[in-house]
């Protein structure tokens, strides 16, 4: 599978404003618009800066042309003082302005990270199940990483340069116009070459970048806890390993074509620059010859150190250009990602309930994860009310995780509508959605931090009592006691270092130390043993105590108690009623209840025959 395959496919109105030209240069400038203050002082020290570069050269000529020669001891002191009081104030002028400029950088690159990290949040889950982590991590980390030199420098090289350039070929008309002329015949030509050599970087860099998140998306997946026991159960470490070579290899090969893309096109033009005293010196000679002006050899010092003054910001101004155009590939990636049309949002006027009671219903619910796709619910009328419990029961596919989606709003209906307390949820706020629903899942997943911050991140304000008090709910308080750190044990990446039912229970404190009103289980269970199961069990009852509960189940055993019970088949609903009602009917609950009292027989292997 190419590493494309699994990336997000944004919906059409989002491709339709990704095809724009996301990295044009007004949009980027935006992004310094919150700083404009700081970055008139950098323009200020810059004009500065160049302005007293461009003296030196005149005092070189008046020490030459008129201080030596007449033997003016004091207007040379004054001169040489002059010279290296503008070395000082460059350098003072140069640390002032690289500090501003790395400030402002780097709080740009801040308010990407954050402005990615925040629209990644509000994305739905959709996007998550069909793009990479890999690739994700490789936009914030490599793709906004590689802008550095871009926003920290670029934009204030742009300026010391540019305002360097003119003040310096102005001198230099001030000086002589001919030699000028001479000297700025070939910019056009350079301007040209610099500006092909742009347009192949950012190529280049594109590539570059694509083959740095499939990277990055392949160490994610098999270096993680699962990834490792995969590859070694399967006996894949050294094909992982070749395949990861294999990828290294070809953003090598992208790295050197990066660096020397344009090299030897850009050494002729600092060649050209090298020789360029030479070719002064040469017209001043034939100036001199009789006939012409002639030119003192202080204005001709001077004009060849502008000129070589000239070749450093002239030559860094065509690198700028090669840099900005290479960047417009990265800062295109960010904004692909900060275009994705977010499908769930809060409504212009949210509603906020302050007392939740719990009361859930689904009222001629459809929905559809493709909008040209099959329905996977249909016609779904169900209410639960507050306190109650509703078992959601079904074979695989049928639907049932979808609908528990629909009330947190990991997903929006595509018709009817769900509410919560009689509001649909879709006009509730999203701190009312959190506080009303608590979700425990089959895939626990824990940080990697000490179980009290795994717990905490429920209720960040909670006390040590109150977690402990969740953990005893839980069933869990003893085990965790038991550790030599305690509640300050690391649990390891994805919770690694406990057992599948510690890991369950741990979720469940995670959520009685919330306490929703409203809890959705999952198939919490089902990956279980026996045992385990009937501890979690005990520790979800006491959990779902006085909650409305709306339980996924694969195992029936664990609804039986349900106030009533929803069979969902091919996404509609085809029996519903109490446990004892369902079997009295005799249809597909009870065909589901004879299939897991008496599950199919594994035929036994058949005897090896004797040599």
């Amino acid at each position: 599978m190419k590493p494309d395959a699994l990336t997000w496919t944004p919906p059409p109105d989002a491709r339709a404003a990704s095809g724009r030209p996301p990295g044009e240069v007004r949009r980027i400038l935006r992004l310094f618009h919150p700083y404009r203050g700081r970055l008139a002082v950098v323009g200020l020290l810059v004009g500065a800066s160049s302005l007293v570069s461009v003296a030196s050269p005149f005092l070189l000529r008046e020490i030459l042309d008129t201080a030596i020669p007449q033997g003016r001891t004091g207007l040379l002191t004054l001169l040489a003082l002059g010279m290296i009081l503008t070395a000082v104030m460059n350098s003072v002028f140069g640390v002032l302005q690289t500090l501003i400029s790395t400030t402002v950088g780097q709080r740009v690159m801040h308010d990407l990270r954050t402005a990615v990290y925040t629209q990644l949040q509000r994305m739905p889950l959709a996007f998550f199940t069909r793009t990479r982590t890999g690739e994700v991590q490789s936009r914030i980390a490599n793709d906004i990483g590689g802008m550095q030199a871009t926003v920290t420098s670029t934009a204030t090289s742009l300026v010391s340069n540019l305002t360097a350039v003119i003040a310096t070929v102005v001198a230099m008309l001030a000086l002589d116009w001919r030699l000028t002329v001479v000297s700025l015949l070939l910019l056009p030509v350079f301007v040209a070459i610099s500006r092909r050599v742009g347009r192949e970087r950012k190529r280049i860099t594109t590539q570059r970048q694509k083959q740095m998140a499939a990277m990055a998306a392949t160490v994610t997946e098999s270096l993680s806890v699962s990834g490792i026991l995969l590859g070694r159960t399967m006996g894949r470490s050294d094909s992982l390993t070749q395949g990861f070579t294999e990828e290294s290899e070809r953003l090598v090969d992208l790295e050197v074509r990066s660096s020397m893309a344009g090299r030897w096109r850009m050494s002729v033009i600092g060649i050209v620059m090298a020789a360029m005293p030479a070719v002064i010196y040469w017209v001043a000679g034939l100036i001199i010859q009789p006939g012409g002006t002639a030119v003192s050899i202080g204005t001709l010092v001077a004009f060849v150190t502008l000129q070589q003054g000239l070749f450093r910001p002239a030559v860094s101004l065509l690198s700028t250009g090669v840099q900005m155009q290479t960047s417009l590939a990265l800062f295109q990636r960010i904004f692909e990602y900060l275009d994705l049309t977010v499908d769930i949002t809060e409504p212009e006027k949210p509603v906020r309930l302050e007392k939740i009671r719990g009361e859930i219903a689904f009222e001629n619910v459809d929905f559809s994860y493709d909008a040209d796709g099959a329905p996977t619910l249909s016609a779904i009328d169900v209410t639960v009310p507050a306190g109650t419990s509703l078992a959601v029961v079904g074979s695989t596919g049928s639907g049932k995780s979808t609908l528990s989606y629909l009330v947190p709003r990991l997903y929006d209906v595509t018709g009817g509508r769900v509410t919560l307390d009689g509001t649909d949820v879709r006009d509730l706020d999203f701190d009312t959605l959190a506080r009303a629903v608590g979700v425990v899942s089959q895939e626990t997943y824990l940080f990697h931090a000490s179980v009290a911050d795994n717990l905490r991140f429920a209720k960040p304000e909670a006390t040590d009592e109150e977690i402990e008090a969740a953990a005893r709910a839980a069933q869990i308080h003893d085990h965790i006691a038991s550790l030599p750190d305690g509640y300050d044990t690391l649990v390891g990446e994805r919770g690694y270092r406990f057992s599948g039912g510690e890991k369950q229970r741990l979720a469940i404190a995670r959520t009685i130390l919330r306490d929703p009103p409203v809890l959705i289980l999952d198939e919490a269970t089902s990956a279980l043993d026996t045992r385990t199961e009937h501890a979690v069990q005990e520790a979800i009852d006491a959990l779902s105590a006085g909650r409305t509960t709306l339980t996924i189940a694969h195992r029936l055993s664990t609804v039986r108690d349900a106030d009533q019970i929803v069979v969902l088949d091919g996404g509609r609903i085809a029996e519903r009623g109490t446990h004892e009602e369902l079997l009295d009917r005799d249809g597909r609950y009870a065909a589901l209840i004879r299939r897991d009292s008496h599950p199919v027989p594994v035929p036994a292997p058949a005897p090896v025959p004797a040599p």
